[in-house]
């Protein structure tokens, strides 16, 4: 048993071992999905008619999408993709009275969907780890600003106070520019597997809103990825 244990314990060192990146001359191809966490610059707190302050806080999304690589020498390569990435920023949750009803308000965020496109150059540091840096184009598909609440009302007319559900959504599309430039650096490890993970930091850089008021003036997007990928050649 405990030979069949080390034999075990070997093989699955050797799986999840480094693995040397692809030869020099060759494309390969890489499908790769995670998560985003992400908020808009210079977009503060606001506050309410009662004096309550809202501050922003960071929003959750998803990340997916896949790009073509091609190794020009033993120790740099330059990738092209496309991605579909959900990013944006939320509110604090609040409570409110209106008309003897209690109305609470969570999840409040501004939800942008963007068609991406990344083109970095990676240099591998050593074998399958590579630190990247390059340009990235984006547009702008989904614009929404999201909320969720919960009423407590006697929906019945029984006496009974029960929770109701409450959700809405709200165009925002004319608040925001559709073209995104930004600057993506990041780092990377590669599996003998072949299984990737890709971490970047999108820098924004062209201006996000159209208009100005108060608590918004020159925004940009700020976005960190995380993504799991499986590198295969061409």
């Amino acid at each position: 048993m405990k030979k069949i244990m080390m034999m075990a314990v070997t093989a699955l060192m050797a799986t999840t071992g480094a693995y040397a990146q692809f030869e020099k001359g060759k494309w390969s191809l890489q499908p790769y999905a995670g998560g985003v966490v992400s908020s808009i610059t210079n977009v503060g707190s606001y506050d309410l008619d009662d004096g309550t302050e809202l501050k922003k806080k960071m929003a959750v999304g998803y990340i997916i999408g896949g790009e073509a690589e091609y190794q020009f020498a033993r120790k740099f390569s330059v990738a092209a993709g496309l991605n579909y990435t959900t990013q944006g920023c939320g509110w604090d949750d609040f409570s409110y009275w209106e008309d003897g009803v209690r109305v609470k308000i969570k999840n409040q965020r501004d939800n942008l969907g963007y068609i991406k496109i990344p083109i970095v150059a990676n240099y591998y540091i050593f074998k399958g780890f590579a630190v990247k840096a390059g340009v990235q184009f984006g547009y702008m598909v989904r614009s929404k600003f999201c909320a969720h609440g919960t009423a407590d009302m006697d929906i019945l007319g029984d006496g009974v106070i029960r929770e109701v559900d409450l959700y809405g959504t709200v165009d925002v599309t004319d608040q925001y520019k559709r073209f995104d430039f930004s600057i993506p650096v990041g780092i990377s490890y590669q599996f003998k597997v072949p299984v990737t993970i890709d971490a970047r930091y999108q820098i924004g850089l062209t201006r996000l809103n159209k208009l100005t008021y108060d608590g918004v003036k020159n925004s940009r997007n700020s976005v960190f990825t995380l993504t799991v990928g499986y590198k295969f050649k061409l």
